[in-house]
């Protein structure tokens, strides 16, 4: 009977596994369906493949699609330099619509002008509600690119058009912060237009003096102090947004977590960061108790490897900077499989022992001891492309970073 018992035991754990595995097929053959990915039009066929293989992507599983430097100017114009458009596209994106509740997860990779809060923010301004996004390139740039291309992957991935005066908002945002985080720091600026776009939304102001006296409470919060020039270029941008019909429901976990991002990297940077109101903190305590951790799905998917030891990584989600290695995850499967193996092992040693007469006592040296896997340290080592030495004078825009040589190429 126990022998009886154990093999149906074995068979109900495999046809589980089995089971299992072919729902995790089923589900990423569906998710793989709509995910898209855009291609700077000005890189290398050599550097496209790296970002490909940054993304961990075969070209045959997911649309692939190209954008130029009119796509951006087509946004860009109006609200941002000459020196901020450039004339050619590197950044690069891969996007994956997600479910209902999961928010914005922005993932990036050598971006220097743009950071994963600020286009997770502006997102939600371009009437985008839940995705995970990576935007990246195989060298450092400004990123003034980036959010065209996620723009164009999300309305592709999902087959309906962002409204076309959104977009147009989301790019005078990503602008006007950019430019304030130049004066006062990228994080600093982030949390500010966060902020106020949060509260303007959420309250549903529309008056001048309200939307005013708002630029001024959270400016206070975070100890800035706004020129005019400022003051009335982020009055502009917040009474076109409050003209809009967002629900606030809908974006407002994407705005709380971007807050949040921005609160710990000035703590970090042992900046003063505002205090919210006793009853915020206590729902927002609440609804991080109760809410489950987001679906990163394609940002732990990402070699970061693949761009070099110095390539610049951030994201709105901590867990998808610090990835585990390859020789890590292959560890991790190991004990996996050890694990079972014991777990089998343990079963006919058992079935042995109560076999075994009382007369024939099962000597303890006849155990056998699984030794333990040794953990793999992270290797710096690994071979980077090619690709990694392209001189960074070609940035799509200038960056503070990168102001030497000729930046921007003459108009072909």
């Amino acid at each position: 009977m126990n022998k009886g018992f154990k093999n149906l035991k074995k068979k109900a754990i495999t046809l589980t596994l089995a089971f299992a595995l072919s729902l995790s097929t089923i589900t990423l053959a569906f998710a793989d369906s709509s995910k898209v990915v855009t291609l700077g039009a000005n890189l290398k066929p050599e550097q496209k493949q790296q970002m490909l293989k940054y993304f961990g992507v075969n070209e045959n599983e997911a649309v692939v699609l190209e954008v130029n430097n009119a796509e951006e100017r087509k946004y860009l114009q109006g609200v941002a330099g000459e020196e901020q458009l450039g004339k050619i596209t590197i950044s690069c994106s891969y996007v994956e619509p997600t479910s209902k509740g999961n928010g914005i997860n922005v993932k990036t990779a050598n971006l220097t002008w743009v950071t994963s809060s600020m286009i997770a923010t502006t997102l939600s301004t371009a009437g985008v509600e839940n995705a995970n996004v990576i935007a990246a390139a195989p060298f450092a740039v400004s990123g003034t690119g980036a959010l065209t291309g996620v723009m164009k992957a999300f309305e592709d991935a999902t087959g309906k058009a962002l409204p076309e005066d959104k977009k147009e908002l989301a790019t005078e945002e990503l602008v006007t912060t950019g430019d304030l985080g130049d004066a006062i720091g990228q994080d600093k600026a982030t949390g500010v237009i966060n902020d106020i776009k949060s509260e303007i939304v959420k309250n549903g102001t529309s008056d001048t003096a309200q939307i005013a006296e708002t630029i001024n409470n959270i400016t206070n919060n975070y100890n800035v102090n706004l020129t005019d020039a400022q003051f009335k270029q982020i009055e502009a941008l917040m009474s076109k947004i409050s003209q809009q019909d967002y629900d606030y429901n809908k974006i407002k976990d994407t705005l709380s977590n971007v807050s949040n991002n921005v609160d710990q990297n000035l703590q970090q940077l042992g900046e003063s960061v505002k205090s919210s109101g006793i009853f915020d903190s206590i729902s927002n305590w609440f609804g991080n108790l109760f809410k489950g951790s987001n679906d990163l799905g394609i940002l732990e998917t990402t070699n970061d490897e693949l761009l070099g030891k110095d390539a610049k990584i951030n994201a709105t989600d901590e867990k998808a900077v610090n990835l585990p290695s390859t020789e890590e995850v292959e560890g991790f499967f190991a004990k996996i499989t050890n694990w079972f193996s014991n777990l089998f092992n343990s079963n006919n040693e058992k079935a042995n022992t109560e076999s075994t007469t009382p007369s024939e006592p099962v000597s303890k040296d006849s155990e056998t001891t699984q030794p333990k896997n040794a953990t793999t340290e992270n290797s710096n080592d690994s071979n980077t492309n090619d690709a990694n030495n392209t001189p960074e004078t070609s940035l799509e825009t200038p960056s503070q970073e990168n102001t030497q040589g000729s930046e921007i190429p003459p108009a072909q």
